[in-house]
């Protein structure tokens, strides 16, 4: 039966080599600065506000590859270059929030005095996760803060609508009414809501189970149908570890080495595998390829609550293959380095494999990857389709092709 190849750009183009070296080379970058104010950056950028003067965040190395992000997406097309003028002036929203873009469900005028932040105070009784709790801190350190909400052009409710699993201790009840209730909500109108997790088990619904109206979204795992196109954001899942500031090089930049790079694995993975539900197939596939020697992949069945009750006859030989293998070493010693959905379609392996001087290899259908809209990700990720896992080894030609 005839496969389709796995989308990924000629590996002998110098352009797009020099591209990849580029964005590889910003692992750190996105691995430890990529937070709120990335979010932000990116929505002041599309609304050709000029970054405030003064003095750059963080240290020179971060200094440098923020100037290389910059230089890396250069070319790329903004996506709201098309706007007409009338795009400034009021106009209604639409009665259907997700219809909204730029020219319907934001308010330019607000914008005229610059791009300022407004972030809500919190409420009494208000919870919030410790990684929400970072963005905000993130936000209120930022040079885009405003304390006065009648400068705003944006605006940041303090409620936490990060995690919309309802099965999680980080859930909020009752999200309508407490962020409605604000007197600044206006429909959502020239908000920006973040989400890094929706749905829950067993079909993991990206719904978000409130109402968002009019406000944008910065969300973690979501699909391209679901995104609002020149509207919302993608950004990539954010572990709780994630650091505010700072943070440790990226190999590339430590190493000093050209890429590709040959390194001791071809391929790469080392995670969970499910034994039923959504993302069971692909990763129950994945001891298929595994080889050992070029190839390793690697998983356990030993995770979530009672996994013991769909055990099957791989998890005992499987876990002892697992526990070879340490996970951040693995991956510093793959070129190839593979990031399958997990539950949902976002993975932490994303950020972790780009730190690391790995090339993504991404199964995950209809994944709208990290500001998609400004990084031309098919020149630095190879995409394969989930339900063809066995196409992974069609990195063994790129491998051959660069080593000529």
């Amino acid at each position: 039966t005839a496969t389709r190849s796995p989308r990924v750009a000629s590996p002998l183009h110098p352009n797009h080599l020099s591209l990849m070296r580029k964005l590889l080379s910003l692992g750190l970058l996105v691995a430890v600065l990529f937070s709120a104010l990335t979010s932000l950056a990116f929505l002041r950028y599309s609304l050709r506000f000029p970054v405030p003067r003064g003095r750059p965040i963080g240290n020179n190395v971060a200094h440098r590859r923020t100037s290389l992000l910059q230089s890396a997406t250069s070319d790329y097309m903004d996506p709201f270059e098309d706007l007409p003028d009338e795009a400034t002036s009021r106009q209604s929203p639409p009665s259907d929030g997700t219809k909204c873009s730029m020219r319907n469900c934001f308010d330019f005028s607000r914008c005229e005095r610059g791009f300022k932040v407004y972030v809500y105070p919190q409420a009494p009784g208000d919870k919030r996760s410790l990684l929400y709790s970072k963005i905000l801190r993130a936000l209120k350190e930022s040079r885009y803060l405003t304390l006065d909400p009648k400068e705003a052009c944006v605006f940041i409710p303090s409620v936490d609508t990060l995690d919309r699993d309802r099965l999680s201790p980080d859930y909020v009840h009752g999200l309508d009414a407490k962020i409605q209730s604000h007197p600044l909500w206006n429909g959502g109108r020239n908000h920006l809501l973040f989400n890094v997790y929706s749905g829950t088990w067993p079909d993991y619904s990206e719904k978000l189970n409130f109402d968002f109206g009019h406000a944008m979204l910065a969300r973690a795992s979501v699909s391209t149908d679901m995104m609002r196109p020149g509207f919302d954001i993608s950004i990539p899942l954010i572990p709780k570890s994630h650091p505010e500031k700072g943070g440790r090089p990226g190999s590339l930049l430590e190493k000093g080495q050209l890429f590709p790079v040959k390194k001791k694995y071809l391929l790469a993975f080392k995670g969970k595998r499910y034994l039923t539900g959504i993302g069971s197939e692909t990763r129950n596939a994945l001891s298929l390829i595994h080889d050992g020697d070029e190839v390793v992949l690697v998983t356990t069945c030993r995770h979530g609550k009672g996994w013991e009750k769909h055990k099957d006859a791989k998890c005992d030989t499987d876990q002892q293959k697992f526990d070879q293998y340490d996970y951040h070493d693995l991956l510093q010693s793959s070129t190839f380095c593979l990031v399958p959905r997990g539950r949902r379609l976002g993975s932490f392996r994303f950020l972790e494999t780009l730190e690391t001087n790995c090339i993504p290899v991404s199964l995950s259908n209809g994944y709208a990857l990290p500001l998609a809209e400004k990084i031309d990700w098919s020149r630095a990720v190879i995409s394969v389709d989930e339900r063809l896992v066995l196409q992974v080894q069609y990195c063994r030609q790129l491998s051959r092709n660069w080593a000529m």
